[in-house]
């Protein structure tokens, strides 16, 4: 394991913060698990909210994937793009965050098909609330109570990418959604 540090919070800046970083020859796997939002109307959301959520749920996935596409490509390795149903559907409130979800689906559909000669494998998952810091964010900014027992536990989101991660190289799972029991 490597560690590799770049602020997603500015994706501009990710080609420079590698460069002075050694990075991998090969790269078995690339999981996007960051993720900020904002809730808001429409009619209230600033540039900079917008500006903010796009740039970490969606255009830093992007140009990390493409910074290290070289060496996912050497090693046949598996992109993974922890969604949301927000990135299947729009809420009130959730504009933004699902646009940038939205585009995020996007962007591992046509990685899956620009990559697929190439060995690379690209799965989304959609969870559904789960039980985290941020949905606590989500409770306060939507005023309702927060009880994470409600929620998934993250440790079965994690359990899901490992499924998907696993499996044999002769399949590839696409798209998984995860809900919620209740």
């Amino acid at each position: 394991v490597r560690t590799v540090v770049g602020d997603l919070a500015d994706p501009e800046k990710l080609s420079w913060a590698f460069g002075h970083q050694t990075l991998p020859d090969r790269l078995d796997s690339l999981l996007h698990i960051a993720g900020v939002v904002d809730l808001g109307e429409v009619g209230e959301l600033t540039p900079k909210a917008w500006n903010r959520q796009l740039a970490a749920n969606l255009v830093a996935p992007a140009e990390l994937t493409r910074l290290l596409l070289p060496q996912l490509r050497a090693a046949q390795g598996h992109v993974i793009f922890v969604n949301s149903g927000a990135g299947l559907r729009a809420n009130p409130q959730w504009a933004a965050y699902a646009a940038s979800k939205h585009g995020l689906k996007a962007l591992a559909d046509a990685l899956r098909a620009e990559e697929s000669g190439n060995g690379v494998r690209v799965t989304t998952v959609y969870p559904g609330r789960t039980a985290t810091p941020m949905q606590v964010k989500v409770h306060q900014q939507e005023g309702k109570e927060y009880e994470a027992e409600r929620w998934i536990a993250p440790e079965t989101v994690a359990g899901t990418i490992l499924a998907a991660l696993d499996l044999p190289r002769d399949a590839e799972i696409t798209d998984l959604q995860v809900r919620p029991r209740g």
